[in-house]
């Protein structure tokens, strides 16, 4: 079944109306006369596979305590953001607007254009690389990439690993890019991963 974007919500000034809002000081300009035309779908959980900890939320904003659990330590220090997070519920946050540069992808390319960050819009899915996702996430996601595509030229959506190879695995094999792809309802050459599930 196809999503509905207009039940997203409006756009001012890259913010989504409907997404709760939480601002990340880890953000940049984008290049002048940058196209935004990527979507990148990641997965997060902190600690790993810990679900609904508001753990995410403070890492984005550069709120967490690095000696609440051990394995904070191993990324001690880092500052990441996305444009976007969305709960096992469904629920959709934002913390950069999607007009300006998130800290999400790192070193990366797709389709021969390096740096990511600087034409993607980043969405984590609250998860565990490999593992699966929720129904009411895939919903969530597919409202959102709709609604994106309102605003931006987005041509594409991949993963993490896909631009990151050998250096990031999320989402990872738990997720269904064919169900994202049908419930979208875009053809799936805006979906690279497709041809290699083939």
């Amino acid at each position: 079944m196809k999503a509905k974007a207009e039940s997203v919500g409006s756009w001012s000034a890259g913010w989504l109306s409907n997404a709760q809002r939480l601002d990340s000081p880890n953000f940049g300009a984008r290049p002048a006369q940058t196209l935004v035309d990527l979507i990148v779908v990641h997965s997060i959980s902190l600690p790993p596979g810990q679900y609904g900890s508001g753990q995410v939320q403070r890492l984005f904003t550069n709120q967490l305590d690095w000696d609440e659990h051990a394995y904070f330590q191993t990324i001690r220090g880092i500052q990441v953001s996305s444009h976007f997070y969305i709960e096992r519920s469904g629920k959709p946050w934002q913390f950069v607007s999607a007009d300006d540069r998130a800290w999400h992808a790192g070193q990366s390319s797709f389709m021969g254009r390096d740096n990511c960050n600087d034409f993607s819009v980043g969405i984590e899915l609250e998860g565990l690389e490999g593992q699966l996702f929720e129904s009411a996430q895939y919903r969530s996601l597919a409202t959102l990439c709709q609604q994106l595509r309102l605003r931006y030229p987005i041509a594409h959506v991949i993963g993490h690993e896909h631009i990151a190879s050998g250096r990031k695995f999320d989402p990872g094999a738990g997720f269904d890019w064919q169900s994202l792809q049908k419930t979208v309802g875009w053809p799936p050459q805006c979906f690279p991963v497709l041809s290699f599930l083939k």
